[in-house]
């Protein structure tokens, strides 16, 4: 981890400083002469104060870049031999790993764009928490996903699927004059302006329509919701960014059966620099 973080010269991860001493006796802690601070490789990391032993953490790594629907925490802790406390603690700040990976490239080619809806039904919350407004969408979180056909894949979640909305994440993440796939949904007017927009009418019946269609944009989807609906069961709104990004890193990295150690070696660069605290993860959320 030394190798992989600071090669062959090691600086301080608070203040960057490269004057570093001995810290005691003490195996693997440094001391920063710069900010007078001790520190080792597990600082500024998602590592960080954790009383888990690290190779539990590799391990744990292996578990969930190489389930493709996902890996619950009560699994995690029982493989692990941890509580589940812990162990979901642990996921969350592995997904933090991987969003910190994720891939900021801008989309092109054929770049397919597609919404969808996560939550539960309605008719399957207790009388007190239903929503008498409607049917359909109602009371779940909108997600909005681009993938180039063959390539990465890039899931947001978004308040609401309207115009603005979408074609201000299309105009950001997508080079102009790209081919965009969609469907009929009038959110996607306008397109055509800066992209060739192709679009495919899924209310009658069309899945397909030459070089136009959403397959694998709704492939990404069918992924995800079985891993909503038969590992995890139930995902709030504020954690379901997370449970996205983590989606999008096993897609965009290859094959999850296979996984190689320039992978897991991917993953681990990602823990660098980033720290998901108790706190933060536990506070309350306001939507």
């Amino acid at each position: 981890m030394e190798n992989q973080r600071w090669g062959s010269g090691i600086v301080c991860p608070r203040c960057k400083s490269d004057k570093i001493g001995k810290f005691g006796k003490n195996e693997g802690w440094h001391r920063c002469n710069g900010c007078k601070k001790p520190f080792n490789v597990k600082t500024c990391t998602i590592f960080e104060r954790s009383k888990i032993e690290l190779k539990k953490w590799f391990f744990a790594f292996y578990l969930i870049v190489t389930a493709r629907k996902g890996v619950s925490s009560v699994q995690i802790s029982k493989e692990l031999g941890i509580t589940q406390k812990s162990a979901w603690f642990m996921c969350h700040r592995i997904r933090e790993a991987m969003k910190n990976r994720k891939s900021d490239c801008v989309f092109k080619g054929i770049v397919e764009c597609d919404e969808t809806y996560i939550g539960g039904k309605e008719r399957n919350k207790h009388w007190g928490k239903r929503l008498v407004s409607g049917r359909g969408p109602v009371g779940k979180t909108p997600l909005f996903g681009m993938v180039e056909r063959s390539g990465r894949v890039k899931s947001i979640v978004v308040n609401d699927t309207g115009k603005i909305t979408l074609q201000g994440i299309i105009r950001r993440n997508v080079e102009p004059n790209t081919v965009i796939c969609t469907d009929e949904w009038k959110s996607y007017t306008g397109l055509k302006a800066d992209y060739t927009h192709l679009t495919v009418n899924h209310k009658n019946g069309q899945y397909a329509n030459g070089l136009a269609c959403t397959n694998t944009i709704e492939s990404v989807w069918a992924v995800f919701k079985r891993g909503y609906c038969g590992i995890f069961h139930c995902i709030s709104p504020k954690h379901l960014q997370r449970y996205a990004d983590e989606f999008d890193f096993r897609h965009n990295e290859g094959n999850v059966k296979f996984p190689t150690m320039d992978r897991i070696g991917s993953l681990v660069a990602g823990c660098w620099g980033v720290r998901l605290t108790w706190r933060v993860l536990t506070m309350p959320f306001y939507k």
